[in-house]
């Protein structure tokens, strides 16, 4: 294994964006019930709507442009190629952050927060807040190419990003994260608790729901949101059920049909509730953005073996952690803090009635105050 780390540029083949755009060209469509909407899965109109910009609107080599408008590297750890960028303050005396994305994520989610981490001062803030970034594409998922062997799970993330963060010579850093993000800063921060300083996370992905014994550590209005959220995951829980289960069988489709990615990623791209209208909205670009980085890299089945790997931890608990760890709970995220409590050291948490699962598209602004305010009192 080499410890060499070496910059990394996006140049997709022409032939490979001719190749997906024919593949759309010639999606098979399946029958629809008429009147179902979202009922039954992914709207079909909707999505013809959507698959015809993607093969005739959305411009790939724009999104490709800017994402290489900042610094990017692979690294090999543990046997894994770990892709990651990696964005310098203008501040010398700048926070190492680490940023976690979750699925069906890249680091392309967190462009927009880039600039106003790094340089506050350019967006009218403290320098004094300022960030260095470095935010990775999680094994298996885009760049960092499909995963080689079993055990990539959550402490197994972590304990890689420990060794990134040591490479690249941050002694002490913090952790942010969403989603799947979110489970793997907390266990970072589990990890190496006298190098990271403090984890915030956004969708924080295990704390919605708990067992019998958690629901009697709880408040009364703590247990009925974590009934309710109970109640609301048995309706919902399909696409993680059969990734945790049997990942390679949805990997067959997905790597064949870019209709059928874009279908499988979209319900969460679209916030869970498509019929919400109080969360703000992701940008279609954004949503293809990603999921064409999961078709040009053959990504789509390896990021989903990140349930199976990971599922065995479903419902148990991690090992407490003393780190400080701030929780932002944006609109439609569904932890609750009694829950959150009984295994992570909470000494911030906010409700926002804005944005949405996927924080940093949806409510940026939000986020990086939040981000900006919880540092602020543990550096």
């Amino acid at each position: 294994m080499t410890e060499a780390i070496t910059p990394f540029h996006i140049d997709i083949e022409q032939t490979d964006l001719e190749e997906l755009n024919d593949r759309l060209a010639r999606t098979r469509w399946p029958d629809a019930l008429p009147g179902v909407g979202w009922s039954y899965g992914v709207d079909r109109d909707y999505l013809i709507e959507l698959t015809e910009y993607w093969r005739t609107g959305y411009d790939w080599r724009e999104h490709e442009a800017r994402l290489n408008k900042f610094p990017q590297f692979i690294t090999e750890i543990d046997g894994q190629n770990v892709h990651f960028l990696h964005v310098r303050s203008p501040e010398p005396d700048a926070t190492p952050l680490i940023l976690t994305h979750g699925w069906p994520s890249t680091p392309a989610d967190f462009l927009d927060i880039l600039s106003p981490l790094t340089d506050p001062r350019a967006h009218g803030g403290d320098p004094s807040e300022a960030f260095h970034v470095v935010a990775p594409s999680i094994p298996g998922f885009g760049f960092s190419g499909p995963t080689h062997e079993t055990g990539w799970d959550v402490p197994r993330i972590a304990r890689a990003w420990a060794e990134l963060m040591s490479r690249l010579g941050y002694r002490r850093y913090g952790a942010q994260g969403g989603d799947y993000g979110s489970l793997i800063s907390a266990a970072l921060g589990r990890i190496m608790p006298e190098q990271v300083i403090g984890v915030h996370v956004n969708a924080l992905a295990d704390a919605a729901t708990g067992s019998g014994q958690d629901f009697a550590a709880l408040s009364e209005s703590d247990r009925a949101k974590a009934m309710a959220n109970q109640m609301w995951w048995f309706g919902h829980n399909g696409y993680a059920t059969q990734m945790a289960l049997r990942p390679q069988t949805i990997a067959y489709a997905l790597n064949d049909s870019p209709t059928g990615q874009l279908a499988w990623n979209l319900e969460w791209f679209v916030d869970w509730d498509p019929t919400a209208t109080d969360r703000a909205p992701i940008d279609r670009d954004v949503i293809l953005t990603n999921v064409t980085t999961y078709w040009l890299t053959g990504t789509a089945g390896s990021a989903a073996r990140l349930y199976r790997e990971s599922g065995s931890s479903w419902g148990s608990k991690p090992t407490p952690s003393s780190v400080p760890t701030a929780v932002a709970n944006f609109l439609g995220d569904r932890a609750v803090r009694g829950l959150a409590e009984l295994v992570n050291t909470v000494v911030r948490w906010n409700e926002y009635p804005v944005g949405g699962h996927f924080a940093s598209l949806q409510a940026p602004t939000e986020l990086v105050t939040d981000i900006r305010e919880f540092f602020r009192s543990v550096v």
